[in-house]
């Protein structure tokens, strides 16, 4: 593809993984990504219709975005997701699918996902002990996301991937057991290192364990980690194996080892702003150019000088570092 028709930022980063939030909406409360209460979600009337994002996904496919993610909030919360993921599938260019889910609804909808066309899922769970899962999530729904888990696998997704964000004086009883679970049930465990995107602004580098101490912990208290050969240079994640090959651990360090420079990612929030960066502190407003009833020309050179606008990181290990005023749940996990 030539380099004009493809979208390339001033360090060369050539972005064609898009995620789109379908929601700010979510049914728990994790602490990290949400307040407990009162919670301030975008109207309804303002969030981008399916339609909207299959038109901008349409739109974006020739400039070589080729996979997608849907994220919320939860995106199982708003009604008919798997008819979206069928529309997405359908549309030529588009190569893989993915879903970010906390798992509680998949009992529901693994299945309907798989037979839409989905088959990547990444299901967030932080702690493997129920009481540690209530303190985090501010809700009593552990069960259901082991449910959703199993749900996940009977339907026919492999590899099952864990996500579990990982905090100082927290979850580090919860290291050996995700390791373990990897090793009896074939799912992929990526510890993520605490991020600065709270909605409360509690975050401190203090309270961040380190991917390096993680592995650590897991190699001592199981067996020795070894590295396995990245297939996707743009990949997040840092991926290991045990060393009896039973088992893949991966390692997404954002604070201790920040990927900024290899990112292939731009971002769609629910109400329609794109932002280059998951700590962007700009947007720009695509669902007003899509309502302003804006040429197509217009909106792909919105999307141009957005990606052309990326910084070269997030600069959280300096004193620059500003953490964006939208919390996780607002721009999409």
């Amino acid at each position: 593809m030539e380099n004009q028709n493809q979208l390339i930022d001033s360090f060369g980063r050539v972005h064609n993984n898009l995620r789109i939030s379908v929601t700010d909406r979510c049914n728990i409360r994790c602490f990290y990504c949400m307040p407990s209460e009162d919670v301030q979600f975008v109207h309804r009337s303002k969030i981008m219709s399916f339609e909207e994002i299959v038109r901008f996904v349409r739109l974006v496919v020739p400039l070589g975005v080729n996979k997608i993610r849907l994220t919320g909030g939860e995106p199982l919360v708003r009604k008919d997701v798997p008819e979206l993921v069928k529309m997405l599938a359908a549309i030529p260019g588009i190569k893989d699918i993915g879903i970010t889910t906390n798992g509680i609804l998949l009992p529901q909808y693994a299945q309907q996902l798989y037979d839409a066309g989905l088959r990547r899922i990444n299901i967030s769970l932080d702690a493997l002990n129920a009481e540690k899962f209530k303190e985090i999530t501010r809700r009593d729904d552990y069960e259901k996301v082991r449910e959703g888990i199993k749900s996940a696998h009977a339907a026919g997704f492999d590899p099952v991937k864990i996500n579990a964000v990982s905090i100082r004086n927290l979850t580090e009883e919860e290291i050996i057991p995700f390791g373990r679970l990897a090793r009896e049930t074939g799912a992929e465990i990526r510890f993520i290192e605490f991020m600065p995107l709270d909605a409360d602004n509690q975050w401190e580098r203090e309270k961040v364990l380190f991917a390096h101490e993680i592995q650590e912990i897991i190699s001592q208290g199981i067996m020795p980690l070894v590295p396995e050969e990245q297939h996707d240079k743009n990949a997040p994640a840092t991926n290991f194996v045990f060393e009896d090959g039973i088992g893949r651990i991966g390692f997404i360090s954002s604070i201790s080892a920040p990927f900024c420079m290899s990112c292939n990612r731009f971002r769609l929030t629910a109400d329609g702003k794109l932002r280059n960066c998951l700590f962007s502190l700009d947007e720009t407003n695509i669902r007003e150019l899509f309502h302003t009833n804006a040429p197509d020309e217009q909106i792909l050179e919105a999307v141009r000088n957005s990606i052309a606008a990326k910084k070269e990181g997030h600069e959280i290990n300096t004193a620059r570092f500003i953490q964006p005023d939208r919390p996780m749940y607002s721009i999409g996990g």
